[in-house]
């Protein structure tokens, strides 16, 4: 299997299934893309009409979407690792799933994801609060049902799905409730978590339309 994925610095969406399979040391071959560049265009455009990132390829399947992909590991692996064994425990996390998945615009446009910076306070307003409210009343719920560590007890698909969100609370550090401060901590020393971070890093690639705030004239 081949997946394509963005600058890991800047794309949230490449990071989930790339640490889900990292994490669960599913055998694929990595190719990134350079946000914005003809290269991407010209890769993703006759494979699918998105033309977005991640795309895995297993053959002639195309499957460009980060959920669909997580869905697509949980039938290939067959042993419950990718979502909750418990019929009624893996409903919840498909929709927490979901929620993180589609939700959270406004916290995705204030606060992108940017892994080598350090930005605290940055995008900040009542609104992204709410976003992050929100958030971390998801995380303690779940948390509180399943006894953790992880969401619904071990690592799965929806703490992949999360790691973005974790992410960004490192880069932004807005203030956080200690349980969720505590998750978030967690899920960023992962292995494959700590790897995909470190890869950003190593980057050193500056994209404009990644950068809302370090392109500001009093930028300092």
């Amino acid at each position: 299997m081949t997946l394509l994925i963005g600058n890991k610095n800047y794309s949230s969406w490449s990071m989930r299934p790339w640490v889900l399979m990292r994490h669960f040391e599913i055998p694929f071959t990595e190719r990134t893309l350079r946000l914005g560049s003809a290269e991407f265009y010209a890769v993703l455009a006759p494979i699918t009409p998105t033309q977005t990132v991640p795309v895995l390829m297993d053959g002639s399947l195309v499957v460009p979407d980060s959920l669909a992909i997580a869905e697509f590991m949980a039938e290939c692996d067959g042993q419950h690792r990718v979502w909750p064994a418990d019929a009624t425990q893996r409903a919840r996390a498909r929709v927490l799933c979901a929620s993180i998945h589609a939700g959270f615009q406004t916290l995705r446009e204030h606060m992108p994801m940017n892994i080598e910076a350090s930005l605290p306070g940055m995008g900040w307003s009542v609104a992204v609060q709410r976003d992050i409210d929100r958030i971390c009343a998801l995380w303690d719920a779940a948390l509180q049902s399943s006894g953790g560590p992880f969401l619904f007890g071990t690592f799965g698909a929806v703490d992949a799905f999360c790691a973005p969100i974790c992410a960004r609370f490192r880069t932004y550090a807005p203030r956080l409730p200690d349980a969720a401060a505590a998750y978030a901590q967690r899920v960023l020393e992962l292995p494959a978590v700590r790897q995909w971070c470190d890869d950003a890093r190593a980057e050193h690639d500056f994209i404009a339309a990644g950068e809302p705030y370090r392109l500001q004239p009093d930028w300092t």
